[in-house]
């Protein structure tokens, strides 16, 4: 999934990701310009998920 199908589908996202995992805020979930390395980063910690898992993750409809 590259940045532009990301930021196209982000609400889509976003709520798929918090239905998923309880744990996860708004705030981590901020999504800014040229910081999805930053947000995938915090999403693998805080999950305990590969970046792999979380393309999975986030692909998955």
């Amino acid at each position: 999934m590259n940045t532009t199908e990301l930021e196209g589908n982000w609400e889509e996202f976003k709520g798929k990701i918090k239905q998923k995992f309880a744990t996860i805020t708004d705030d981590d979930l901020l999504f800014a310009e040229g910081k999805k390395d930053e947000m995938m980063g915090k999403l693998e910690q805080k999950l305990g998920k590969t970046k792999e898992e979380l393309h999975k993750i986030l692909s998955d409809k």
